[in-house]
């Protein structure tokens, strides 16, 4: 043990001995009872610059760990030793002497070279007083250190034997550094006391001296500390609280041992003095609340020190930071001054802004260091400049660095968090409200356009974050067994996260409020930790991780908009040759900056957001969360511990109702964009809970109101079978044909779905749903070979309405979708031609061509879209009726496939078949013998159908006998199907010619009254009914084929059902006699054979 840094250990070493001189029978004497210690009243006041401290009552004891020292025997040794006897009256002069480096006698002066300081005005008015000088007990501790302080090395004096002892004095020393080396040398002489053995009695009554040595040394530091000018200090000088911040900054150096001096100075704190110093300090000043008086400037001092706010911030070679959070963490560990440090104003700055907070809160300059380029420039430009230019390993080795130090200061801020809420109540309440006050301060980061410069940064707000989920991880265990501590109704209860202004999952504001009213319970007790801290991390999540998220997912679209702009601005390279070069070649570069300054961003996000475990954390508690959101809608409250039934009941609880609709979002945020970025973190867990949230929610849609949700909610389950590294199946795509849950609900859940998302009520819901459905057809693909799918599609079609409807859909989307494709394929091979014929292109205008080249990139676009959409539907249409064919033959779906499937395929074999030829296709995801091959699978698969047929041949719009046999003869030129399959085709064409030709001779009716006529399809209606609100007549299924896309009729968009509509008997007897009259007027003039004769000439 040295002798400059003793242990904590006083008050256990004294009753350790008064206990051993109980056993000895050895009476206690009366200056070893722990009785406060004041200086004598009698001694009249010394000459000194200021006023004498108040007498100092001595703390109440205080257990500590005491490590192995020599004791004293507690009983008689088989071998007989000498036990030393103190003299106490000269161990007390000598001691005194030698801790605070005075005497009274010139000779002793005299004989340690001045290094004992004279005291010569002091000696002389003792004497006057009677009181003799020469010997120094603890009776004039108080004027022997306020002689001693008030010693001023520059001062000028006349007399003569004084001098030496003023030019002796350490010249540039302050007070407080000189009382540093009397704090040190009493440890030392406290350590040499218990190593000298002596008897019981005779160690307690010296240690009781040394306390009392001890608690005037360091109430004159704490004063001098709180009032530099009490006495003397050397000129040039820091003096007052910075003398104690710089030793709490070199605890960084315990971490660092190499850096350190190998010498201390004596008059100085060093980084193993530090903490016995400062409980030393707690001890004294806690007891008369002068802590926070005297302790507060130091800690504005460290807390605001200039290294928090240099630009190179983490990645400065000094380190300093390190120091701050080494000095934190040891005052914090001492409760009383973790105390202190919450009460302070700074703690929690009543009017902080969202932008200042985190630089004027205690916390806030620790909290904001970071590696975002945005707040540190610095960081990115050292660690990632030239991006372009850097291998990955390069940029590995950044990470790891940059990873590395982040991950020590959030562990250490964690540390310190943690210490606080542990220290007390009062602390643990602080805390809570200091992160309540982040979230609060910072509700605009959740909005679409944000200025940073008006909230908090995202390293800050990342930071928070982490210290968040690691308070977090006590009460996520794998079996979820703490759940049920989390308050259901917190936000009844606690005003600590404010959901005024936020939208409920599906309640109203009043709802909401109706719903706080009736469960706030004044007398209730308040919410538990557990609940404070998993709502807390909710929210600061969606205040400021997934924010951050969110800008640097919004940093590839921007990087692509340049791209963009940088393509658009090369053109073909005419400019090089033009009066523009100068210009363009200017903006160009300008674009290449601006690229690299964006791929340094994503560099220090992808540094700060992608470390493996933090990665792990996020995931971790996005499934507790979204397994507690499940356990909120489950009737028996139970989930996963039995798991819910599923599909939820209709009824929506009340308590799930009034949740914030953020809790879903950043659920399904989260999940969307580790899904994308670290699809291998699920491989340790986190697989069931993704695919058990994401069945729920789509078979019970009815639960969240928000559309744009439940389409998230799919796109994560689309994410989740993309293949990633050697899993070809992605996260989810196994689990989806093996899971039970998958194999019972996956199809029911996708096919409501696919209906429901045609109505979201949104502005972009006629775009949005094409999307969805996309994701739906891919998923769909995935799992059609597991039988048990095919078995539950073939379950839900038996729900005749529901299944026809889905069909309706798809058929719509088809059409639409091949229609948009095809359009703007015709559209680009226009271009490309006019492109192709370089002379007249070159004699254009540079602008009309750049106008061109425009929208040639902007067709590309929407071209491959609408291409891989109508692909999908197609391939979709080609398994379902491969399937299940019935509900393709309702009336009010077989006509319109029908017409559909002729339409795309005389697109795609017809006259105007080149107009579709582009370069590039595969850059359009455009494939027409694929698309061309589904088309004519979709025909074989209904050409059994007899309803089928005769569709087809109803077609007066596209069909045509020579349409499906050039079909054929590509299909077998370019290997599309086999024999047997374009067999059958050219068999299921003859069996259309014959019943087009039956259908010819029927029809022939001739002049059509109106009224029999639809007045939408414009066809002979076959059973009239009458629309309620708008009094139309018009054929059951033009109406029906309508309410499947749409619930209103069309005439007036009032609302109506296919049970609303009212059957027109009478109308239906009158079309049918008509039909009747005019089918027997045509038998009797019909000539068959030469009317047979006609057509094959014609054909």
């Amino acid at each position: 043990m040295s002798d400059n840094a003793p242990t904590p250990q006083d008050d256990a070493d004294r009753i350790r001995l008064k206990r051993l001189a109980k056993l000895q029978s050895v009476s206690s004497s009366a200056s070893s009872s722990p009785g406060p210690s004041t200086p004598s009243a009698a001694s009249p006041p010394v000459t000194a610059p200021v006023a004498k401290p108040k007498p100092i009552p001595r703390p109440s004891p205080k257990p500590s760990a005491v490590p192995s020292v020599p004791q004293p025997a507690p009983a008689p040794a088989k071998k007989k030793t000498i036990v030393p006897k103190l003299d106490l009256v000269s161990w007390e002069n000598e001691t005194i002497g030698n801790v605070l480096k005075v005497t009274l006698n010139k000779d002793v002066a005299e004989k340690s070279a001045y290094d004992m300081v004279w005291l010569k005005h002091l000696a002389q008015e003792l004497e006057s007083e009677g009181i003799s000088g020469d010997r120094l007990s603890v009776d004039l501790l108080d004027r022997l250190l306020i002689a001693r302080l008030g010693l001023d090395p520059q001062s000028m004096t006349d007399e003569l034997d004084y001098l030496p002892v003023l030019v002796s004095l350490p010249p540039q020393q302050t007070a407080f550094e000189y009382l540093v080396g009397c704090w040190k040398r009493l440890n030392s002489a406290r350590s040499a006391v218990m190593k000298k053995g002596y008897s019981p009695s005779e160690s307690l009554a010296a240690l009781d001296q040394l306390e009392k040595i001890r608690q005037l040394v360091i109430s004159y530091a704490g004063y001098i500390l709180q009032d530099p000018e009490m006495f003397p200090q050397p000129s040039g000088r820091e003096v007052g609280a910075t003398e104690l911040v710089k030793p709490l900054l070199s605890l960084a150096a315990l971490s660092a041992p190499l850096l350190s001096s190998g010498l201390e100075n004596p008059y100085t704190l060093s980084p193993s003095d530090i903490e016995q110093f400062m409980q030393d300090f707690a001890r004294r000043f806690e007891p008369d609340n002068e802590l926070d008086d005297i302790l507060a400037p130091v800690v504005r001092g460290l807390l605001f020190h200039e290294s928090l706010f240099r630009p190179e911030g983490l990645g400065g070679g000094d380190s300093s930071w390190r120091g701050v959070v080494s000095g934190l963490e040891v005052l914090v560990s001492i409760k009383s001054i973790a105390g202190m440090i919450t009460r302070m104003p700074e703690w929690n700055p009543e009017n902080a802004t969202a932008a200042n907070f985190e630089k004027v809160s205690l916390l806030g300059p620790l909290c904001r260091l970071g590696v975002f380029m945005q707040e540190w420039p610095a960081i990115g430009h050292s660690y990632f400049s030239e991006p372009e230019k850097r291998s990955r390993a390069d940029v590995e080795s950044s990470f790891a660095s940059l990873r590395g130090t982040l991950k020590s200061l959030q562990t250490s801020l964690f540390q310190v968090f943690n210490t606080l809420v542990r220290a007390s109540a009062e602390c643990r309440e602080a805390v809570l409200d200091y992160f309540a006050k982040v979230i609060k301060l910072n509700v605009k980061r959740a909005g679409m356009q944000v200025d940073p410069a008006t909230v908090s940064s995202d390293s800050f707000m990342l930071n928070m974050q982490s210290v968040l989920f690691r308070f977090a991880e006590p009460f996520m265990d794998a079996k979820y067994s703490k759940m049920d501590r989390i308050d259901p109704l917190f936000f009844a209860r606690s005003p600590r996260i404010d959901l005024t202004e936020e939208t409920r999952i599906k309640a109203t504001s009043e709802e909401a409020h109706k719903w706080e009213e009736e469960n706030r319970n004044p007398s209730a007790p308040e919410p538990n930790f557990i609940s404070n801290i998993f709502y807390l991390t909710v929210a600061m999540s969606h205040y400021g991780y997934l924010r951050t998220i969110q800008t640097f997912s919004d940093l590839s679209k921007h990087l692509d908009d340049i791209q963009r702009h940088h393509d658009m601005l090369n053109g073909d390279g005419s400019w090089m040759t033009s009066p523009l070069r100068v210009r363009t070649e200017a903006a160009l570069a300008h674009l290449r900056k601006e690229k690299d300054k964006i791929r340094i961003q994503q560099f220090t996000f992808e540094a700060g957001l992608m470390d493996q475990d933090s990665v792990f954390q996020s995931i971790g508690f996005t499934n507790f969360l979204s397994t507690w959101l499940i356990r909120q809608a489950d009737p028996k409250k139970q989930h996963p511990n039995p798991v819910v039934q599923l599909p939820l009941p209709k009824e929506v609880p009340m308590a799930f109702r009034v949740l914030p609709e953020y809790i879903v979002e950043d659920i399904v945020d989260y999940l969307y964009f580790a899904v994308h970025t670290s699809p291998d973190k699920f491989e340790m867990s986190g697989k069931t809970e993704l695919l058990t949230f994401v069945l729920t929610f789509l078979t019970s849609t009815w639960y969240i109101k928000n559309p744009f949700l439940k389409s998230k909610i799919n796109d994560v389950l689309f994410m989740s079978i993309w293949g990633y590294g050697r899993e070809r199946n992605g996260i989810l795509g196994n689990m989806l044909n093996t899971h039970p849950m998958a194999l019972k609900h996956l199809m029911p859940a996708l096919m409501h779905f696919y209906i429901e998302v045609e109505q979201t009520g949104a502005s972009s819901q006629f775009y949005d749903k094409f999307n969805a459905r996309r994701n739906i057809s891919h998923i769909l693909k995935v799992v059609w070979n597991n039988p048990t799918h095919r078995e539950a599609l073939n379950i839900e079609a038996k729900n005749v309405d529901k299944f026809v409807r889905f069909v309706n859909l798809m058929i719509n989307d088809v059409t639409y979708l091949m229609d948009e494709s095809l359009s703007e394929l015709t559209q680009i091979h226009n271009i490309q031609v006019e492109m192709d014929d370089k002379t007249t292109w070159e004699s254009k205008p540079l602008e009309y061509r750049r106008e061109r080249e425009g929208t040639l990139r902007s067709l590309e676009r929407h071209a491959s879209g609408y291409t891989t959409l109508g692909r999908s539907t197609v391939e979709l249409l080609k398994i379902f009726t491969a399937e299940t064919k019935a509900p393709f033959m309702m009336p009010e779906i077989v006509d319109r496939l029908a017409a559909m499937l002729d339409y795309n395929l005389d697109a795609l074999v017809g006259p105007k078949c080149q107009d579709l030829k582009v370069r590039e296709p595969e850059k359009l995801k455009f494939n027409p013998r694929a698309l061309l091959s589904d088309i004519i699978q979709v025909f074989l698969n209904l050409s059994d159908q007899q309803q089928f047929i005769l569709s087809v041949a109803g077609d007066g719009r596209s069909y045509s006998k020579e349409l499906f046999d050039r079909a054929a003869d590509i299909a077998t030129k370019r290997a599309l199907k086999t024999e047997s399959e374009v067999n059958a085709l050219r068999a299921f064409v003859e069996k259309v010619e014959e019943a087009k030709a039956t259908m010819e001779a029927e029809e022939d009716l001739g002049e059509v009254p109106d009224e029999f006529l639809d007045p939408l399809m414009f066809t002979v209606m076959k059973d009239p009914v009458l629309l309620p609100s708008s009094k139309i007549v018009l054929d059951r299924s033009t109406i029906k084929s309508h309410l499947l896309s749409d619930s209103k009729d069309p005439f007036n968009r009032a609302p109506l059902s296919i049970e609303d509509v009212v059957p027109v008997p009478e109308l239906k007897e009158r079309i049918e006699t008509f039909l009747m009259e005019r089918r027997n007027k045509g038998k009797i003039l019909d000539t068959p054979p030469a009317t047979s004769d006609e057509m094959e000439v014609v054909q």
